[in-house]
């Protein structure tokens, strides 16, 4: 739909100032990501679930975002991207109102993990228009200007949620004495800030001229199309070996990502670190996403220099190496929490780091005549690689402690490095080129 791009679209879109909306709206698609990932697990811990059954529950609702291409090309055919943007963002505060009302009651589990279902596909929704939305009402030149703005403003949120939200249940239980009550509070907080965000994108996100309904193709052909779209994934040089780098690269991260806020709040008497809710939030939501975006800057600038082959050894031993902290922090227990703060901002900036050789390869292997939806694929794959490994985490902690999980997270290294050394990449891609 690029080429829509006309004169009178461009003027229609300059009437919105992409400063008013962009922000807002990317701070919108990641609130409910970690509300789902990250807020979800701590509440239930809170509220005395066992770390095998929050980590189960939990990483079934990766779900979404991972058959998220399923449902993508069929938004085109009912609506605006605007239209949609909308009708999510309505349906996640409705969701996140849920989890507040039914966090007290009595049967809370299946209630609570209900709206967080609606959550997660009106979330993944909203990431498909959005993002459509994003390349309907910016020119290819303010597509790139402000896709450094999309990324903060994402990164802000993240902290939002898995910091400043987690701290704010965290201070309520303290006052209230009463855990189910100040999480259903913090959550209807959430609902209510949600509700402001939605009503100013009323008002605020642009019309674009082009972005309207398309009618002209059938269902039918657009399942067809991806069918087609599928196969000609599977049949790029070296597919199988990108799928298993998509699933394993990162599954020492996807075990330790489930347990490591239970294994911080858990009582040392349990073998964790005993840290209050609120200094979790701190620790993980607030310390540990900087470590991670600043990782991130560094080896995007890093591999725009080197290119991603030079640098691909580089963040494999970043992305592995530094969860040895939690070796360490399970086995001395330490109650030191500079130091603590100081290790996981260690090992999240080896994540952010490392994980830019991922995503750099995500678009590697999209590249060709269908590159949008072929990365579509990979970001589903890119799910399914956090979402698998999690859903038998707790069960593995609870059966061996959290001092040998860690040191099955450092096994679990092997399958990075070697689905890494099966790769084979331009050592051209990625490098600035010279003007």
């Amino acid at each position: 739909m690029e080429h829509n791009h006309d004169t009178t679209t461009q003027a229609a879109t300059h009437n919105r100032n992409p400063w008013k909306w962009i922000p807002t709206l990317y701070f919108a698609e990641a609130l409910p990501y970690v509300t789902v990932m990250t807020i979800s697990t701590m509440m239930y811990e809170r509220l005395g679930l066992s770390n095998a059954e929050i980590a189960f529950y939990t990483s079934w609702l990766y779900l979404p975002w991972a058959i998220k291409p399923l449902w993508s090309p069929f938004i085109d055919l009912f609506k605006s991207k605007r239209w949609w943007i909308l009708a999510m963002e309505i349906l996640i505060a409705i969701a996140i109102a849920g989890v507040a009302f039914f966090t007290p009651s009595p049967h809370f589990l299946w209630f609570t993990l209900a709206f967080f279902w609606l959550m997660a596909f009106s979330s993944a929704t909203h990431d498909i228009a959005a993002d459509g939305f994003y390349m309907l009402a910016l020119d290819p030149h303010e597509q790139t200007l402000y896709v450094g703005i999309r990324s903060t403003f994402y990164r802000i949120a993240t902290i939002a949620g898995g910091g400043l939200f987690i701290m704010l249940a965290g201070t309520l239980e303290t006052f209230t004495r009463r855990i189910a009550f100040s999480w259903s509070i913090t959550f209807y907080l959430l609902a209510a800030f949600f509700v402001l965000v939605t009503a100013y994108h009323v008002f605020f996100l642009p019309r674009p001229d082009c972005d309207r309904t398309n009618l002209v193709r059938s269902a039918k052909d657009l399942l067809k199309d991806f069918v087609l779209t599928f196969i000609s994934f599977f049949r790029k040089p070296q597919a199988f070996t990108a799928v298993l780098f998509m699933l394993f690269y990162r599954l020492p991260e996807a075990l330790l990502i489930k347990i490591a806020n239970l294994f911080m709040i858990k009582p040392v008497s349990e073998g964790g670190l005993g840290l209050s809710t609120q200094e979790v939030g701190f620790v993980q939501g607030t310390v540990g996403v900087l470590g991670l975006t600043l990782g991130g800057i560094i080896g995007g600038i890093a591999a725009s220099r080197g290119g991603l082959k030079k640098w691909l050894w580089p963040m494999v031993w970043s992305i592995t190496i530094p969860d040895l902290v939690y070796v360490y922090l399970s086995y001395f227990q330490t109650q030191n929490f500079l130091l603590i703060n100081i290790l996981v901002f260690i090992e999240q900036f080896g994540y952010g780091f490392g994980f830019t050789a991922y995503m750099l390869y995500l678009i590697y292997y999209s590249q060709g005549e269908q590159q949008t939806s072929h990365y579509a694929i990979c970001t589903a794959f890119m799910a399914l690689s956090m979402m698998l490994p999690g859903l038998v985490a707790g069960e593995i902690q609870e059966a061996v402690g959290y001092f040998d999980f860690f040191l099955i997270v450092m096994l679990c290294c092997a399958a990075t490095v070697g689905v890494a050394a099966l790769l084979k990449i331009d050592p051209e891609f990625g490098k600035k080129t010279k003007p």
